[in-house]
C-alpha cells in the first residue's frame, strides 16, 4: 500500500519538500490508515506531518472515545495534533452535509496541505451516490485527488488494502457506530447495493474510481475550451453543447449566481436562442441577465436581504464563512470594503479587491458585501471567512454570527 500511496502522490504533485502536511483523522481505519502510512513516508517525503481532528459531538461519549484516542495516537508518536468542535445544526442540505461543511471550516483554517482519507471505495460511492441524485460528468468525476489546499492519497487505494495495511503494522483504530445505521444514502448504498455489484465484480470500488478519475480528466478539458470561449451569443449558438453548457456556467458563477443548477443553465441557454434581441431573465440571488443583440449582460443586483450581527460569548471555536470566533478590540462594527483592507486567508494575506476577484465576485455586488471589524482592523468578511490573524485559538473569546432577518435592503454607509 506504501508503494501506491507514494506513486499516487507523485502522480497528483500533492505534496513538495518542505511543506506541513495535516492528517485529518477520525480515528477510524481509513484515517488511521492515512496516518500511519504518511508517518512512515513523512522523511522519504521530506515533510513535516501533524493531523487534525473535529469532534461533532453528535454521539456523545463515543464522539469523546474518538477524541481521546486521537490524542493517546498521537502523544504517541510526537505527532503535533489540532483539534476542533463545534455544534453541527443540520441546514437545508442535511446533518451530514452540515458536519462536513463544519469539519472542512476547521481543516480549511489550519496552515498546510490537508490531507483526508477518501480510498478507491468512498470514491465509487460518490459516484453512485451522484447517479441516484442525478449529475452529469462533473458529477461522475465524484471526488477530486487535489482541492485547493486539500488533498486524498488514498483514492487509488481500497478499504481493503487499508484493512490488510493496518493488520501489518498492528496499528488500532475504532469504529463509528453511525456507519452502521441506514440513516444516511450513503450508508444503504454501501451496505446494499454495492455488495450486489461487487458480488458481479470483486473490482468494482477500483474500476469505478479509475473511470472517476479518467472523467474528471475529460472535465477539466471541457472546461479549459470553455475558459477562452467568447461569451457573444453568435459565437455560443455555434459551438458544442457540452461546450456551451459549461461557458455558459462559468457567466452565471461570475454574475453573482453562487450555484447554478440545469434550470438555470437552460434559462440561461434559452437566452442565447431566443427570437427576442432583449430577452431577459431572472437569477438567484437577485441576479438578472439580459440580452443586447449579440451580447449577454448583467444588471445590478438587486438588494440582499437584511443581514443581522449577533456578538456573544463563544462555547467553542469555529469559523466558517459566515461565523468567526475572535477576540475583538472595542467595538465591533459592520461596513463595506474600503481602499487597502486585506485579510489573512488559508493562502496567505491578499486584498479584499484581489480576494473578490479571484472568488469571482461581481463587481456590483463587491461594494454590498459586509466587513467585519473593531478598533484593530479587520475580523472577518461576509461568505468569505474570518482573518486568521484575528481568530480566537482559546476561549474566552466572542462568537459572530450572520442572521438573515428579512426582505428589507442591506445597505453600507
Amino acid at each position: 500500500m506504501l508503494n501506491k500511496l507514494e506513486g499516487f502522490l507523485r502522480s497528483y504533485s500533492m505534496v513538495n519538500p518542505g511543506e506541513t502536511v495535516i492528517c485529518a483523522v477520525s480515528g477510524g481505519a481509513d484515517s488511521m490508515a492515512l496516518l500511519w502510512a504518511m508517518y512512515l513516508l513523512k522523511d522519504k517525503l521530506g515533510i513535516s506531518l501533524q493531523a487534525a481532528h473535529f469532534n461533532h459531538g453528535l454521539r456523545g461519549e463515543e464522539s469523546l472515545r474518538d477524541e481521546q484516542f486521537v490524542r493517546a495516537f498521537c502523544n504517541g508518536y510526537g505527532i503535533p495534533l489540532h483539534v476542533g468542535a463545534g455544534n453541527v445544526i443540520p441546514g437545508k442540505k442535511g446533518l451530514e452535509a452540515a458536519a462536513r461543511d463544519a469539519r472542512y471550516a476547521f481543516l480549511r483554517s489550519l496552515p498546510g496541505k490537508i490531507a483526508t482519507a477518501h480510498t478507491a471505495d468512498d470514491n465509487a460511492e460518490t459516484v453512485l451516490l451522484h447517479l441516484v441524485r442525478g449529475t452529469g460528468l462533473k458529477g461522475l468525476g465524484a471526488i477530486a485527488p487535489v482541492s485547493g489546499n486539500v488533498i486524498r492519497p488514498l483514492l487509488n487505494i481500497t478499504r481493503q488494502e487499508v484493512e490488510a495495511f493496518l493488520a501489518e503494522y498492528h496499528v488500532e483504530h475504532i469504529t463509528d457506530s453511525s456507519n452502521d445505521t441506514d440513516a444516511f444514502l450513503r450508508n444503504r448504498l454501501r451496505h446494499h447495493v454495492m455488495p450486489l455489484l461487487r458480488a458481479e465484480n470483486p473490482r468494482l470500488s477500483q474500476n469505478l474510481s479509475a473511470m472517476a478519475l479518467r472523467l474528471r480528466q475529460d472535465e477539466e478539458a471541457l472546461a479549459q475550451l470553455a475558459e477562452a470561449h467568447p461569451i457573444s451569443v453568435t459565437a455560443l449558438r455555434q459551438t458544442m453543447p457540452a461546450v456551451r453548457m459549461r461557458v455558459l456556467e462559468r457567466f452565471l458563477k461570475d454574475s453573482g449566481v453562487r450555484e447554478p443548477e440545469a434550470l438555470h443553465l437552460e434559462l440561461a441557454e434559452s437566452l442565447v436562442f431566443s427570437d427576442n434581441p432583449s430577452a431577459r431573465g431572472d437569477f438567484p440571488g437577485g441576479v438578472v441577465i439580459t440580452r443586447n443583440y449579440d451580447t449577454l449582460q448583467v444588471l445590478a443586483a438587486q438588494p440582499r436581504s437584511n443581514l443581522r450581527l449577533h456578538c456573544s460569548d463563544a462555547r467553542e471555536i469555529i469559523n466558517t464563512t459566515e461565523i468567526f470566533t475572535v477576540h475583538p478590540v472595542g467595538t465591533v462594527r459592520i461596513r463595506c470594503r474600503q481602499s487597502g483592507d486585506a485579510i489573512r486567508m488559508p493562502g496567505g494575506t491578499k486584498s479584499l479587491k484581489k480576494l473578490f476577484i479571484d472568488r469571482k465576485v461581481p463587481a456590483p455586488l463587491r461594494g454590498t458585501i459586509p466587513v467585519i471589524c473593531d478598533d484593530a482592523g479587520i475580523l472577518g468578511v461576509f461568505g468569505i471567512g474570518v482573518n486568521l490573524d484575528r481568530a480566537a485559538t482559546s476561549l474566552p473569546a466572542v462568537q459572530i454570527r450572520f442572521c438573515q432577518t428579512g426582505n428589507s435592503s442591506y445597505g453600507c454607509e
